[in-house]
């Protein structure tokens, strides 16, 4: 546009899955929401069972709730995130010298091959199309014999709650409007796609599948949230899986 040139011009479109930009109204929900502090968190720390002293990495960490639970159960952690908004939340809970990287899980990890025991990717997976690439990286991280523990929405609350239902053997794109963070819509994007095709993106990485979990919300919650409890006691909402990373050829199984 000309310094001459006065004619309005469009907002541009707010870009989807921008978490810098609603990174504070996030982090507050997350805290104490039902589905992430009594349901998806405690289902992750349980299928982690005893971290102390195992190297982890929380793969779409946010700002830290999962990773400071873990460190506080003896895990030495790193995290790493796509939002430089949701890092600096993170370092302002975890302290000055948490381990925290700026990533992105599309593209190729700065850690060495083996690096950690485990690695958890709380409710990250499905903002990805291709997990080719993703579990390829994050096996490669991976001790033999480490874990990978990951949450992810539901396959088929993904195709149940879809007007018009996509074709459930298909993975396909579609989007959210959140307005329970601000009041103001925020654009999310996902991908969705049908059971056998995760299971089968996991084999195709090398992983080993020995936990499909579809837990229901902490009874601590109860209370908290007595409409909602109910509801979310009797319906599905996510799904955790825990891989492990075969043993190198004559170690134990």
């Amino acid at each position: 546009m000309t310094a001459t040139d006065n004619r309005a011009q469009p907002a541009p479109e707010a870009r989807a899955n921008d978490y810098d930009s609603f990174a504070e109204a996030y982090s507050t929900d997350n805290e104490t929401s039902l589905l992430n502090a009594y349901y998806e968190r405690p289902a992750m720390l349980s299928l982690a069972g005893d971290v102390a002293g195992r190297r982890i990495l929380d793969a779409g960490c946010g700002s830290g709730p999962l990773s400071a639970a873990l460190r506080d159960r003896g895990a030495r952690v790193t995290g790493l995130d796509s939002s430089a908004g949701m890092l600096e939340l993170a370092r302002r809970r975890l302290g000055a010298d948490a381990d925290l990287h700026v990533a992105d899980l599309g593209e190729p990890l700065p850690f060495a091959d083996g690096a950690f025991d485990d690695v958890v990717a709380s409710l990250v997976l499905h903002y990805l199309e291709d997990w080719g690439p993703t579990l390829a990286e994050l096996r490669r991280v991976l001790r033999p014999g480490g874990r990978l523990i990951a949450s992810i929405h539901h396959p088929f609350m993904d195709y149940a709650t879809r007007d018009p239902r996509p074709d459930y053997h298909a993975t396909t794109p579609y989007t959210q409007d959140w307005t329970h963070l601000s009041g103001q819509p925020v654009r999310m994007s996902f991908w969705r796609r049908p059971l056998h095709a995760m299971t089968d993106a996991f084999t195709a990485a090398g992983f080993r599948l020995t936990v499909i979990s579809e837990p229901r919300p902490d009874p601590a919650a109860r209370e908290l949230y007595p409409d909602d409890f109910q509801d979310l006691s009797t319906k599905i909402c996510f799904m955790l899986f825990v891989l492990e990373v075969p043993p190198a050829t004559g170690s134990p199984a």
